[in-house]
């Protein structure tokens, strides 16, 4: 049984990773900002009140997980907003990037007491993240983000190594969850059985890689 900390608990693709985990036997800690009854009926440890887009989320998380070993920890919280040039929302982009991308280096400067040799860190981004496979520009808050938050964990995974943790960047596909409108590809369940096989192939000779829940690899 391994223990397992994802954010971004309580609804979409962060609801079905925790009962993916749960379901093969491990210990969850699902945190959130406010729990759904769906999260809350789950059989995970629930962590509420946990906004990895604010600062004081470093101190929260700390202490709410102090002395428990971690053996993965997954970065999922987000948001996703639509910005165009000439129609900027530039709050919308602040927020995308406070979440999106300064949130997982949040969670695991929290959670550095909690990983040892063999732990595991999965950042949740999107091959929107992509410069090389941006072909349709838009989208700039989200885009920004992703692409920082994809520098960030190259740079975690070679900060980590001496620590005998690995990092990865792992794109769940395009999902139909309440953050897209219901648009994608593939159902929550889908995406968080192929993210959790990622999670678990990945060793320390791969860490810093950026993949597809299916598996492929992605271009930076």
């Amino acid at each position: 049984m391994a223990n397992i900390l994802i954010t971004g608990s309580n609804r979409g693709i962060g609801l079905e990773l925790v009962r993916t985990f749960l379901t093969r036997g491990d210990r969850v800690f699902a945190t959130c900002r406010q729990a759904s009854e769906a999260l809350r009926g789950s059989g995970a440890t629930v962590i509420e009140g946990i906004d990895i887009g604010d600062d004081g989320v470093v101190e929260r998380l700390r202490r709410a997980m102090e002395g428990v070993a971690l053996d993965v920890v997954v970065c999922n919280a987000g948001v996703l907003t639509a910005e165009s040039v000439g129609s900027l929302d530039w709050d919308a982009v602040r927020r995308q990037f406070e979440v999106n991308t300064l949130g997982p280096l949040r969670t695991v400067e929290a959670l550095l007491p909690n990983l040892g040799s063999g732990a595991k860190v999965a950042i949740i981004t999107s091959r929107m993240g992509s410069i090389e496979d941006n072909t349709s520009g838009g989208m700039y808050g989200y885009r920004i983000s992703k692409s920082a938050v994809n520098s960030a964990g190259r740079s975690l995974a070679h900060d980590l190594r001496a620590r005998g943790v690995a990092v990865q960047l792992l794109h769940p596909g395009f999902v139909r969850t309440e953050m897209t409108g219901g648009n994608g590809m593939i159902e929550p369940a889908e995406s968080a059985q192929g993210l959790v096989r990622c999670i678990d192939e990945l060793a320390l000779e791969a860490s810093g890689t950026f993949r597809h829940m299916n598996g492929e690899m992605l271009p930076w």
